[in-house]
């Protein structure tokens, strides 16, 4: 289906001078479609979303562009994610694995969505919920992964792991992913994780520098349940510890708490014009 509404959201440190932001909408004007860009610093509200108010996309949009990075373009697809629209992210950033052209190819792949020639990537998110004391006191949704990590002394964390109400293990590390496929080439390849088809269905387990031999990743069916309990530590006692979801969204934890995550019922839609196979991305942007 050909795509005629666009708007575009513009990360201001990537174009402070918006020039690349007004190539893009006089491109699409001058191939008589309509595009309209969020203004800089619009609808920015901290804790509610990040720097996207979804309100503010008008209904008629049919393609929602992300010009930065990866990081950019996890944002939007948090903050957008309700509106059912696809995204098309556009890199001008550093990495750019999830984005689908750069600013040399925009334009290419612009034509192919105004004249239908385009596919839809869709990804699977996890949904992370934070018990305490039998009670949830926090809710959010992730597109890469839901890490929880300290925040203060270098000490290290217990965790138990449950799958589906089963007992897996216990680590003693420095924090635990749980990570969709997506977010296989982010923070999980860093903790030693493998690398995974982006588009693929599963729940990946990486501890964080565990103190223990076995450091290997443990994948999971996407619609199991992973469940991790935040332990006691003799050494842990006045260290602070975050959930954080996507590296942005985060709430504290303490010892007691219950982090439960699943598939999320939502899930994020990329437009995709880029003929370039996953493994060639892989050895261009990673090996």
């Amino acid at each position: 289906m050909a795509i005629k509404n666009f708007y575009m959201i513009t990360n201001q440190d990537k174009d402070p001078g918006q020039h690349a932001t007004a190539r893009i909408r006089d491109f699409l004007e001058g191939h008589g479609a309509v595009c309209r860009c969020q203004k800089p610093q619009e609808g920015y509200e901290t804790g509610k979303y990040l720097y996207t108010n979804a309100d503010l996309v008008p209904d008629d949009t049919e393609c929602i562009i992300v010009l930065g990075g990866d990081g950019t373009l996890l944002q939007a697809a948090h903050d957008l994610n309700r509106k059912n629209i696809p995204l098309l992210g556009v890199n001008i950033g550093t990495l750019g694995f999830l984005t689908d052209a750069g600013m040399d190819t925009v334009e290419d792949a612009l034509s192919n969505i105004l004249c239908g020639n385009y596919e839809l990537d869709i990804r699977m998110m996890l949904s992370g919920r934070v018990y305490r004391n039998g009670s949830m006191v926090y809710e959010n949704i992730a597109l890469n992964d839901i890490v929880i990590n300290r925040c203060g002394a270098l000490q290290l964390i217990e965790f138990d792991v449950l799958v589906n109400g089963e007992y897996l293990s216990s680590y003693a590390a420095d924090g635990m992913i749980v990570a969709t496929a997506t977010g296989s080439t982010a923070y999980s390849l860093s903790a030693g994780g493998p690398i995974i088809q982006p588009n693929a269905e599963m729940i990946m387990v990486t501890p964080i520098c565990p103190h223990t031999l076995n450091k290997n990743s443990i994948i999971f069916g996407a619609d199991d349940k992973v469940s991790i309990v935040i332990c006691d530590h003799k050494h842990s006692g006045a260290e602070e510890r975050i959930a954080s979801f996507d590296g942005e969204m985060f709430c504290r934890v303490e010892t007691g708490d219950q982090i439960v995550i699943t598939r999320s019922e939502r899930v994020s839609e990329f437009i995709k014009t880029n003929k370039v196979s996953f493994l060639q991305r892989v050895r261009e942007k990673i090996m």
